[in-house]
């Protein structure tokens, strides 16, 4: 189905997506990210992953020409909820981090936050998309699954853990329209 009629191109497609399907709260805001950014990002990052980020390599990967980094937001506020940071070679994505802050998990800023990024990724040209996930984030592997996702490989002890032991990736793909 298409709401536009014609050609849908490939960002208004995503853009259409996340709107039609995927939209939990109208409340969301998603936009680029830039050094500005670097601490809130690092403090979500660190709530996330067991090795989270400094500050510093946030603002590495900002200033990266080839990085495409997104905000989320609540609409009308400053304060940053989530990000997503994907490095582009040629017609490829590989995403680098995706995270919610802890607080704000399971209100829809996820879907919110891969929706417009998937949209900035393929309005740049890119066709693949690639990413590694803990086959035991649950929650993150269905909502790369509700995008189109499929597994293409495993990563075994590819994840540090907070109790020292180390968790498989499940390595997935999206190929854009």
């Amino acid at each position: 189905m298409n709401p536009f009629g014609g050609t849908l191109g490939v960002e208004m497609f995503w853009l259409w997506f996340w709107d039609a399907y995927l939209a939990r709260s109208a409340a969301w805001a998603v936009g680029p990210a830039d050094a500005g950014d670097a601490d809130e990002l690092a403090r979500i990052h660190g709530q996330a992953f067991a090795r989270g980020w400094s500050v510093e390599e946030m603002e590495q990967l900002l200033h990266d020409r080839a990085v495409t980094a997104c905000v989320l937001r609540r609409e009308g506020r400053d304060k940053a909820y989530g990000f997503a940071l994907s490095r582009v070679a040629e017609d490829e994505a590989e995403v680098l981090s995706i995270a919610v802050a802890e607080a704000r998990r399971g209100s829809g800023g996820g879907a919110a936050l891969l929706g417009r990024h998937l949209g900035r990724l393929a309005s740049q040209g890119v066709r693949r998309v690639v990413l590694e996930v803990d086959e035991d984030n649950a929650s993150a592997l269905a909502l790369y699954g509700r995008f189109g996702f499929v597994q293409v490989g495993r990563r075994r002890a590819y994840y540090a853990r907070q109790d020292g032991r180390r968790g498989t990736a499940k390595v997935m793909a999206l190929e854009l329209p």
